[in-house]
């Protein structure tokens, strides 16, 4: 590509910034979370399921709530819907760190995640707005998916030092951040162009049967992992799900206009990249879980060790802005998110003969594979879920990506802990290390079935072209 092509002026790319700024402060706030549970645990008394419904909460408000997030920003505006969530992330991530109770945890997580849920797709959506397709464009998604991606694994990093310093501090940290975030988004993200919004009025019935539907499913997933738990109340909610999605569609079919228009499942490159990154984030969620278990409850490493056991993956945050967008306009976005997932499935098999005696030289190269996987897959799994989408639909597009991340997210950890418990014989470290090895599978079978599903988009030549965002009396 020329230099001229690819080169943007100092008020987009001050644009890119923040809006990269904001898509790190989400990574990086689940992240420090996640590593900060046990000193929270320990100061507020809570029982294991309040603690594992800390986690649950957000995942139940982003899972349930980011179509509607996406959908929003395309009808109501990408920059007014980025703003206003933004402020909210902002508010209760600081009641978070004030919270004394349980239960006010919970509410502080969920009311995050709905943030959350919002501000992923609106962010998207301007980033394609702000630059025009091509290698611009192509340019700044590798720069937003790298920091999307580095934000998750540097926060396990930063978790660990600042739960060192109290773990209120997981929490006033994105405070701080988020401040300086909106100050700056609100002067640079004025100017910026974006698509034009369509017409047409909000789909109330949509939205209640969609949410509701969203949320039963989500919590359905979360509720794998406690399997010996009431099973009647896990079915009951796949169940429920299943039925309010079913009647979105016969809603979204007769609708005038539809919140998801169903029309826009007939692009290709966007239903392989929902499938794949809901297979390749769910394996990593997993393996992440698997490998923190392996180090902290098996090894006796720190929360800080760990954290650092993985600043490798970080490397995507380098190479994904300067050596994917390379690797894109040359190869084009299938082939190299093929050879990202690839890289995962090998780092997750070399890590299967996991030994209670390993050094961390022998599970290096597992984390410099997982990093040089993020850096491949991660920017064009975000590329290929707006390709041949129209752009007044990209918020949309956005909101079917990230939810189709968080299902692999809430996939992942269920079914390695599932399978974890149901190999684990006994309480000896050799047993705990046979359970993890049986886990370990699971990561690694899906980054495979992840590959086959690219690999069938490697068969397409070409650019994809637009799907009609006109009502598709077939599917719409």
């Amino acid at each position: 590509m020329s230099t001229a092509s690819a080169r943007m002026d100092r008020r987009a790319l001050g644009l890119l910034y923040v809006l990269c700024g904001a898509i790190f402060l989400e990574g990086i706030d689940v992240a420090m979370l996640n590593v900060a549970l046990p000193s929270i645990r320990a100061d507020l008394g809570l029982s294991t399921g309040t603690l594992s419904g800390v986690v649950s909460a957000y995942v139940l408000g982003y899972g349930g709530f980011m179509l509607l997030g996406g959908r929003a920003a395309d009808l109501l505006g990408a920059r007014r819907m980025f703003l206003l969530w933004l402020g909210i992330f902002l508010l209760f991530s600081g009641l978070g760190g004030f919270a004394t109770e349980g239960w006010m945890l919970l509410v502080a997580r969920f009311v995050t995640g709905v943030a959350a849920a919002f501000m992923a797709p609106a962010g998207l959506a301007l980033v394609t707005g702000a630059f025009p397709e091509g290698p611009q464009r192509t340019k700044a998604l590798g720069v937003y998916a790298g920091t999307a991606a580095g934000g998750f694994s540097l926060g396990l990093v930063a978790g660990g030092l600042l739960a060192s310093l109290g773990w209120r501090w997981v929490f006033f940290a994105p405070v701080i951040l988020s401040a300086l975030i909106l100050v700056a988004a609100t002067v640079l993200i004025k100017g910026s162009r974006a698509p034009e919004r369509p017409a047409g009025r909000f789909d109330l019935a949509g939205t209640v049967t969609l949410t509701g539907a969203m949320l039963l499913l989500v919590y359905g997933v979360v509720r794998l992992e406690h399997l010996d738990g009431d099973l009647l109340v896990t079915f009951g909610a796949f169940a429920g799900g299943l039925a309010l999605l079913a009647a979105f569609i016969v809603i979204e079919r007769r609708v005038r206009d539809p919140l998801v228009r169903l029309g826009i499942l007939r692009s290709g490159p966007l239903v392989r990249a929902n499938l794949g990154a809901l297979l390749f984030v769910g394996s990593f969620a997993g393996f992440q879980f698997l490998v923190t278990l392996y180090l902290q409850e098996l090894r006796g490493w720190s929360t800080l060790q760990t954290g650092l056991a993985m600043l490798l993956i970080g490397i995507d945050t380098v190479l994904a802005p300067t050596l994917t967008p390379r690797l894109v306009n040359r190869f084009g976005n299938v082939r190299v998110l093929f050879g990202g997932l690839l890289s995962a499935a090998l780092a997750y098999a070399l890590f299967l003969p996991v030994g209670l005696d390993w050094t961390y030289a022998v599970m290096l190269p597992s984390m410099l594979l997982l990093g040089l996987a993020f850096s491949l897959a991660y920017g064009p799994l975000t590329m290929a879920a707006t390709d041949g989408v129209d752009e007044a639909e990209h918020g949309l597009a956005g909101g079917l990506l990230y939810t189709a991340m968080q299902f692999g997210t809430a996939l992942g950890l269920s079914a390695v802990t599932a399978v974890n418990v149901a190999a684990l014989a006994g309480d000896s470290p050799a047993d705990g290390l046979s359970a993890i090895r049986s886990a370990l599978v699971v990561p690694l079978a899906a980054t495979i079935l992840g590959a086959v599903v690219t690999a069938w988009g490697l068969r397409t030549r070409g650019t994809a072209q637009p799907v009609p965002s006109v009502p598709d009396q077939s599917l719409a």
